[in-house]
């Protein structure tokens, strides 16, 4: 299996290459030159086996230069009950009429991040020996909230490497933002920046970008990766959850193989959708895919005109992960759209960084709407989906996952579809207890430890122990950057 750039389609890497670089030179991103299938008879075997093993089952169809031994020691160091508190690592809930939340938080950091990020350390290390021994792994990150912490936790410590988080100074929970600042590890950085997740992310690929920058940094021995779902080894691991979880609801009786189910997905960079994309592609079987977003609608209004256009208000929501408005992966999606058309993705790609907006042709419009649903909500509509699945159902959301609920009740209203769905849940709603508190009629008054505490004694529900234990924890990192001052920010920290 190789893998070519989105922006150079007659490039051909190996995916440990593509671990390696996270992103292409010309700023394309990696994509498989094929997607494998699953058989009927592989996807009911996932039924019987570990998480571990079905990783390993589809890591093996992308990840074809590793061996076995390699593959084996990536997965079983990433999932086991060590890192995730439940030896399923997924949950999966039933919720009333024909809704299954696919729980994608029980790791170490509380959020869906985990499930690539536990892994993508392994992976890296792994396809570094191979592509650049010798060398050190500086990983640069962008978070909008849960990748920055995910990673951190995931590359503390490990051998060879380095991490430099950004996020925006404003831009995140209390709770995110202190799991961040107070992160352990000798080899990890964190920093905010005066802007939003956007100025964040467009100025770690400028930084990858930026040839001076690269020289650099390799008369160091220092060779640029990134842990943002702009690099493989962070997608990859994702399409394995949703072949896991259909596998799982055919093993529990829930449905029948070959029963089409509809997935749900709170999306702000696209990538989480992505991978449900690729495990239809692969051969799970999928109704719908619908996007749910919050009030930073550009992806509904792109999926539903064509037209994408960040030149547009940015809100800063009670669902912070999703406040983007550039949706990275969304050009993966677009370049199979187009059967692997390179100087598409260059046109539209060059439109957006020059004018902000884009639109895609008749034929990708088509297909668009054949595979994709997409709504969105505001954070009064998100707060009272909140309210209304605890009391209804005993259930508690997070912010983001609520957008999902409520964007796929909007979805039946409108089209009366009752195909079973699998409503991907991306954190532990202590993450962002403030909101959820209010949600349910609480005052959140006090700081935020005060208010989980408050959350955990109103609705019976736990706080998780890796959010409870930052309260002890001393801060370490304090300080903030003008957007403009990146690269000096990982310069300085690379040669400290």
């Amino acid at each position: 299996m190789n893998y070519a750039s989105t922006r150079n389609s007659s490039l051909k890497a190996t995916s440990a290459h593509a671990i390696v670089k996270g992103l292409s030179d010309e700023g394309g991103l990696f994509v498989p030159e094929s997607i494998p299938a699953l058989t009927k008879e592989e996807i009911i075997s996932f039924g019987d086996k570990k998480y571990s093993e079905r990783a390993f089952d589809v890591f093996s169809k992308f990840l074809t230069d590793f061996t076995a031994e390699e593959l084996k020691y990536c997965v079983e160091s990433a999932y086991n009950t060590k890192n995730f508190d439940s030896e399923n690592i997924a949950e999966i809930t039933k919720l009333n009429g024909n809704r299954y939340v696919l729980e994608l938080w029980h790791g170490p950091t509380c959020a869906f991040k985990d499930m690539a990020l536990q892994i993508l350390p392994y992976l890296l290390t792994t396809s570094a020996k191979k592509e650049v021994s010798g060398k050190q792994i500086a990983i640069l990150v962008a978070t909008s909230g849960d990748t920055g912490k995910a990673a951190l936790e995931g590359f503390k410590d490990v051998d060879g490497t380095s991490i430099c988080v950004f996020y925006p100074e404003d831009g995140v929970s209390p709770m995110q933002k202190r799991q961040m600042t107070t992160q352990e590890g000798k080899n990890v950085n964190v920093c905010a920046v005066k802007g939003n997740f956007d100025d964040c992310q467009n100025g770690v690929k400028a930084i990858f970008t930026n040839r001076d920058t690269e020289q650099k940094l390799l008369e160091n021995n220092i060779l640029l990766s990134s842990a943002n779902s702009i690099n493989w080894g962070r997608l990859a691991p994702q399409i394995v959850y949703y072949v896991s979880a259909y596998a799982q609801l055919v093993k529990d009786g829930e449905i029948s193989f070959g029963e089409k189910v509809n997935i749900v997905v709170p999306t702000g960079n696209f990538g989480n959708i992505l991978a449900a994309y690729y495990a239809k592609l692969m051969g799970i079987p999928v109704n719908k895919l619908i996007c749910a977003s919050n009030s930073n609608n550009v992806l509904t209004d792109f999926i539903n005109t064509g037209v994408y256009d960040r030149n547009r208000k940015f809100y800063t929501t009670v669902s912070p992960s999703m406040d983007i408005l550039i949706s990275s992966n969304l050009e993966r999606l677009l370049y199979h759209f187009t059967g692997e058309n390179d100087k598409l993705i260059n046109e539209w790609f060059s439109s957006l960084k020059e004018t902000g907006r884009y639109e895609v042709n008749e034929e990708v419009k088509k297909k668009l709407s054949e595979v994709f649903f997409a709504g969105f909500c505001t954070d009064d509509e998100t707060k009272a989906q909140i309210k209304k699945t605890f009391e209804e159902e005993n259930y508690l959301l997070d912010t983001h996952t609520a957008v999902a609920v409520k964007v796929y009740e909007d979805y039946k209203a409108k089209t009366g579809d009752n195909t079973k769905t699998v409503i991907a849940s991306t954190a532990n709603p202590y993450k962002f207890g403030r909101a959820v508190f209010e949600s349910v009629g609480g005052n959140a008054e006090g700081d935020e430890f005060d208010v989980i505490a408050k959350l955990e004694e109103k609705t019976g529900t736990k706080i998780p122990a890796p959010l409870a234990a930052t309260r002890d924890k001393a801060v370490r990192f304090t300080g903030s950057v003008e957007k403009q001052d990146m690269t000096k920010a990982v310069l300085d920290f690379l040669k400290s």
